[in-house]
């Protein structure tokens, strides 16, 4: 469970040359919490990542680490340890001689050593490889070991940049478990940037989407993907239905020339909007028998469901059901007032790439 703030980034930002990568940035994190940076390459993720570790200096904006000014200082002067992609194993090293590095500079005894490589070592489950080299590790193996040298050093947050990206999908999943694992166990914050929407979605207690050096919504998993705040959310947050329409009045809006009924209020009486429907929220049955009536037009089996493409109305509608229906096939198409999401059109690309809702980009104090 999350508890007290943190680390606070107040104003942050940070330019090369022209190109400016964060703009403003603002972000608190607490205590014991999993929290993932969530962007396409070149949103400015792993910028923050690096202003948190202390390898770069922000142009503007302050680090704050328990309520202490840390924005200049070096990164072994910091309580955060980073795990990177390329894991930064020494060669040449055993595998405890690997993890003891960063204690060995320390100067800590060699009995305070020895007990912590040995805790390490069971902690990410690999008991006995000390004397082994890491080239005779698999990449699943080297992360670990990559974990567990930052581990010993005791630190309070633990930075991760894209650390399971090299490796195959099952051993990317296991280790998912193994990192919720390690959380729960070690009680430290974890910060984890990832552009994988479904690594996000699995472990993270907060995600923070990004685009275009702007935090576009902070919530969890499930508001992220319920509740997206903007068409970039949306539509960046797993599949998604978007299109244009026009809210008729409050609880009703009109998209594909047909009036469906919602939940959403506070958007005024004609006012053009997008309106988001997640593929598996789509319902089909007999023809008229809903708002609209297509034609499937291809179909996938994923195994646990069927994807389905169908043209109704001009538009080219993704569907997901555990219900099989041909190529061919015409369907009448219903949605849940519940499961359709309405969202204020941007008025230009800033205001797209900017957080639409000053309120989508910060957390309740709560």
């Amino acid at each position: 469970m999350a508890g007290e703030k943190l680390i606070n980034l107040e104003n942050i930002s940070k330019s090369y040359g022209s190109h400016t990568v964060l703009d403003e940035l603002n972000l608190y994190i607490r205590e014991n919490e999993f929290v993932t940076l969530l962007g396409p390459s070149g949103c400015g993720k792993t910028t923050t990542l690096r202003i948190l570790g202390g390898f770069e200096h922000p142009d503007k904006g302050r680090v704050i680490f328990e309520e202490q000014d840390i924005t200049r200082l070096a990164p072994n002067k910091r309580q955060l340890n980073t795990v990177f992609q390329k894991y930064a194993l020494f060669s040449h090293m055993t595998i405890a001689e690997n993890i003891a590095f960063g204690l060995k500079i320390k100067k800590k005894s060699k009995a305070y050593i020895k007990d912590k490589i040995a805790y390490a070592l069971k902690l990410v489950n690999l008991e006995g490889f000390g004397d082994r080299m890491p080239d005779s590790l698999s990449g699943g193996q080297q992360q670990r070991v990559a974990i567990a040298r930052a581990i010993v050093n005791e630190p309070k947050v633990l930075l991760l940049d894209e650390p399971l990206g090299a490796l195959d999908l099952k051993l990317r999943q296991d280790m998912q478990y193994e990192l919720i694992r390690l959380k729960n166990e070690l009680g430290i914050t974890f910060v984890y940037v990832t552009h994988d929407q479904e690594e996000a979605l699995t472990m993270s207690d907060t995600i923070v989407v990004m685009n275009q050096g702007y935090i576009q919504q902070i919530g969890t998993p499930e508001d992220i993907y319920n509740e997206p705040q903007n068409a970039f959310v949306a539509d960046f947050i797993g599949d998604s239905n978007i299109i244009s329409g026009t809210m008729i009045e409050d609880k009703l809006v009109e998209f594909l020339g047909v009036k469906f009924p919602c939940v959403d209020e506070g958007f005024g009486n004609n006012t053009p909007v997008d309106v988001v429907i997640r593929p598996e929220d789509v319902e089909l049955g007999a023809p008229g028998s809903g708002r609209l009536d297509g034609v499937i037009t291809n179909i996938i089996f994923k195994g646990v469901h069927y994807e389905m493409e169908l043209m109704a109305n001009g538009f080219e509608w993704l569907v997901q059901s555990t219900k099989f229906h041909p190529v061919g096939e015409h369907v009448g198409i219903n949605v849940d007032p519940f499961n359709i999401q309405i969202m204020n059109k941007p008025e230009s690309e800033d205001e797209e790439a900017a957080a639409i809702d000053p309120e989508a980009a910060t957390l309740d104090e709560e």
